[in-house]
């Protein structure tokens, strides 16, 4: 079966002066039109740098690709020549970058930037692109499209902005889109705005939907299947659903259990001990055995490969089953 978008086995380093840092080891997963694909973990696990590998947007170098596969629509990315990478963004694959503030070009209207890509790309004229721009500010739900196309990002709350990046990665059609942190320092009322309309547009376009996040309660209510990260490696695949009622990684168990809840006993927060490793330093074995409540010897020597418990399902642990069923 061919997947719309497809990793396959993607390894990504970054050499520094400190030496070679695996920042993606080995990353698999695919996503398939109307759906929407989680990826979940701590800072620094990862997610937003296989985002990154996906756009061709890496900075080269430090970054470079060693090894793997990025197969959208049955066509491996990484073997393109620069210019059908660049034909490609927006127009096949869009992203919505964490941090509007910085992303917007402070010196332009909202309108010339999400106007740019159309005159640029489907050669509409200034008049033409303007009102499309118009189009897309109403399709993403801010007010008075029409005389706020003319303004600056300066001039938006974080909310709008956040729609405001949303118009412009809609602006070309595009089959998948990834949203890298959509919801970053919003506060409560404008997260759920701001997934709603994601969710909306998603079911509208009948697009591909990559959310990148490490806020479990967001991924809850939105997502079809999550994969979680950890340390350049995803440890864990499965419906969302199967995934909050049994995780089967000690990882994914220990970040259900940090969530607060409004319990009211006295208890302390779980947190999951120590800190992810240093990608200079990966400790041999399994990278979270350092942290992990239920290691065994062999946890500390061999690096668990991803494990079928049952049809799309996949954990990446040596007591994998265990964990599943309770018994540990």
């Amino acid at each position: 079966m061919t997947h719309l978008l497809e990793l396959r086995d993607l390894h990504v380093d970054f050499h520094t002066r400190d030496g070679v840092a695996r920042v993606l080891n080995g990353v698999s997963f695919h996503v398939d039109a109307g759906e929407t694909l989680a990826l979940l973990g701590e800072s620094g696990s990862g997610k937003s740098v296989t985002a990154q590998a996906i756009m061709g947007i890496l900075d080269t170098p430090p970054a470079a690709v060693r090894a793997g596969q990025i197969l959208y629509e049955g066509r491996d990315l990484l073997t393109l020549p620069e210019d059908g990478r660049r034909a490609l963004r927006g127009a096949g694959i869009a992203m919505v970058f964490q941090d509007a503030l910085s992303a917007l070009n402070p010196v332009f209207t909202v309108g010339w930037q999400i106007a740019e890509a159309l005159r640029v790309r489907q050669g509409l004229t200034r008049s033409a692109a303007r009102q499309r721009a118009v189009e897309l500010m109403e399709r993403v739900k801010i007010p008075g499209a029409q005389s706020r196309v003319h303004d600056y990002p300066h001039q938006f709350s974080g909310g709008m902005r956040q729609r405001v990046m949303i118009a412009m990665a809609l602006a070309l059609n595009p089959k998948v889109l990834i949203a890298d942190e959509p919801t970053t320092a919003l506060d409560v009322t404008v997260q759920a705005q701001i997934m709603d309309l994601l969710m909306e547009l998603k079911a509208q376009l009948g697009m591909a939907l990559i959310l990148i996040t490490h806020d479990l309660g967001v991924v809850a209510s939105v997502a079809d299947r999550i994969a979680v990260m950890y340390a350049g490696r995803i440890v864990e695949e499965a419906g969302v659903y199967d995934l909050y009622r049994q995780p089967a990684h000690p990882y994914t168990r220990a970040l259900l259990e940090s969530i607060p809840r409004p319990r009211g006993d006295g208890q302390a927060l779980k947190a999951i001990k120590g800190l992810p490793p240093n990608l200079l330093r990966v400790p041999p074995g399994c990278p979270f055995h350092p942290r992990c409540p239920v290691e065994l010897p062999v946890c500390r020597e061999v690096l668990p490969p991803p494990v079928s418990l049952v049809p799309q399902r996949y954990s990446a642990c040596h007591r994998a089953q265990e964990v599943l069923d309770g018994r540990v």
